[in-house]
């Protein structure tokens, strides 16, 4: 190949990691990330302490302090990874109520949830690949012979419904639309400089501890996917690992037809979470903003200031 070639090759690769090929590539690593380190603390918790010899006893409801933790450092170091890139969505559901609120191009809306549905993907191979070992032995010793009969190893990868539903679809669902709601309307708050945000790069941690707070606030009804590409690329990987029908179509003891709703359910939540917000604090922001005569918004708590103009205006009224 000659330099002028290797120049062009170059140029090439760098106008495509300058572009939106280069926030893709951001979006693809970043939620490998989440799904390595989120999938891995469920991994841990199930099956890697019961059979590693280092739990003595059983730690019970202690493990889903493990798994909630997991999760939400997961995210914070997803959005480390991928936020000066990207923005860090890692979330199809964020993807898209960005884009709803017009602050995100929408051509770029399935190129993103692409991206993060293939770095969901990868991230679970490599967590499958690296406690297999683990997850048979744990199938060993609960006595399931196929993992397809083996809902709780799925759960390392997917989420499923609580037997208190009895099989039906709107619990599930509304559980995911609040979730995502919450999540969705935090993170807005949380990166409007107008309100309070977090200041010395403080944010990706305050936004994986709102992940903490779903999960031990609402995360035993459905697992908390809240977010379609953490649940649908590990769904796939763990259909082709062997998974069979736990994993696609989602059917289990008392579920069937499940793989939907934790898509269906975060896309609907999140663009509530972010219509709320603005109905609620953003709206109310930008009006102050934009208040006749005061050189800058009044801080929070406080009735801002009538002006001369207003006053002039009322008397004329």
């Amino acid at each position: 190949m000659s330099v002028k070639d290797t120049r062009h090759q170059t140029s090439g690769l760098a106008r495509l990691r300058s572009s939106t090929g280069g926030e893709l590539l951001a979006e693809f690593l970043g939620t490998a990330v989440l799904i390595l380190l989120g999938c891995g603390s469920v991994a841990v918790a199930l099956a890697g302490l019961p059979g590693s010899g280092r739990q003595m006893d059983a730690f019970g409801p202690g493990n889903w302090l493990i798994i909630a933790l997991g999760w939400g450092l997961a995210v914070t170091f997803a959005v480390y990874v991928a936020g000066g890139v990207s923005g860090a969505h890692i979330n199809p559901a964020v993807t898209l109520a960005f884009a709803v609120r017009r602050q995100f191009p929408w051509v770029k809306v399935l190129p993103y949830w692409l991206a993060q549905v293939l770095g969901a993907f990868a991230g679970a191979a490599i967590v499958y690949w690296v406690y297999s070992d683990a997850i048979n032995a744990f199938n060993a010793a609960e006595g399931f012979a196929d993992k397809a009969d083996s809902v709780p190893s799925f759960s390392i990868f997917a989420t499923f419904p609580a037997e208190y539903f009895g099989g039906g679809v709107w619990g599930p669902l509304f559980d995911q639309i609040v979730g995502t709601a919450i999540l969705v309307l935090a993170i807005a708050a949380l990166i409007d400089s107008r309100n309070q945000a977090p200041q010395s790069n403080f944010g990706p941690w305050a936004i994986g501890f709102v992940v903490v707070a779903i999960g031990l606030s609402f995360g035993t009804n459905a697992g908390y996917a809240i977010n379609p590409a953490r649940d649908f690329g590990p769904r796939l990987l763990a259909f082709f690992a062997g998974w069979g029908d736990a994993a696609l179509p989602g059917n289990g003891e008392w579920f069937s037809n499940y793989w939907w709703i934790p898509i269906a359910g975060p896309l609907i939540g999140g663009v509530v979470g972010i219509l709320v917000y603005d109905l609620f604090i953003g709206q109310v922001l930008k009006a102050r903003e934009m208040l006749p005569g005061e050189v800058e918004a009044p801080p929070p708590g406080r009735v801002p200031e009538p002006t001369d103009e207003t006053e002039t205006r009322k008397s004329a009224e």
